[in-house]
């Protein structure tokens, strides 16, 4: 009996941790100038949610080539997740709609529902440790809740946003530091023949 260490690979895992910051960043920050009467505050704002949906569309795209090797589904449905959400944020923000309105709702609805995947797969391939995959899980399942209600009525969003975005930014934080792969040991059996 030998052990053996094999490594599971994380494509690009610093590109996606940075986009994972950058992407909080550029939407929080360009979603409040956007709505500035001042018109050159507003296209900046307008700059930084194009930057923002740019950056979501790399995520999604960049972590497929990662998530596929492991699971195709799972890589195509977070592929559609990150492009829906692009494309949904910017038309809800270019069409002159605040973030409270039914396309932003949806979008991050299909971001919470979408996301909870990938994070299984995470831990069930040990590509992160577990207890960030979990962590993933569940405060995307709460996010998604939360924007579920909004849909009924509900103002429940804001108070279960926390434990998803936490996660997103302790998340890109762990693929920066933790390069483009991680180590798992994994014990072999190997018979000498």
């Amino acid at each position: 009996m030998k052990e053996k260490s094999s490594r599971v690979r994380i494509y690009n895992a610093r590109t996606i941790g940075a986009f994972f910051l950058l992407a909080f960043v550029a939407y929080g920050i360009g979603s409040q100038l956007f709505e500035s009467t001042n018109t050159p505050v507003s296209h900046f704002g307008a700059l930084l949610i194009i930057a923002n949906s740019v950056m979501v569309f790399f995520i999604g795209t960049l972590f497929r080539k990662t998530l596929k090797s492991y699971n195709r589904p799972v890589g195509n449905i977070y592929l559609f997740t990150r492009i829906f959400e692009a494309l949904a944020l910017l038309t809800v923000f270019f069409n002159g709609s605040k973030s409270g309105e039914p396309g932003y709702i949806l979008a991050m609805l299909v971001l919470g529902v979408g996301s909870i995947p990938m994070c299984l797969t995470l831990r069930k391939h040990k590509i992160t440790p577990s207890w960030l995959a979990i962590w993933g899980a569940v405060g995307y399942a709460v996010f998604a809740f939360g924007f579920l209600m909004e849909l009924f009525g509900k103002a429940w969003s804001i108070y279960l946003l926390g434990l998803g975005g936490l996660w997103e930014v302790t998340f890109g934080i762990w693929l920066i530091v933790h390069g483009s792969s991680t180590e798992k040991r994994a014990k072999s059996v190997t018979s000498d023949s």
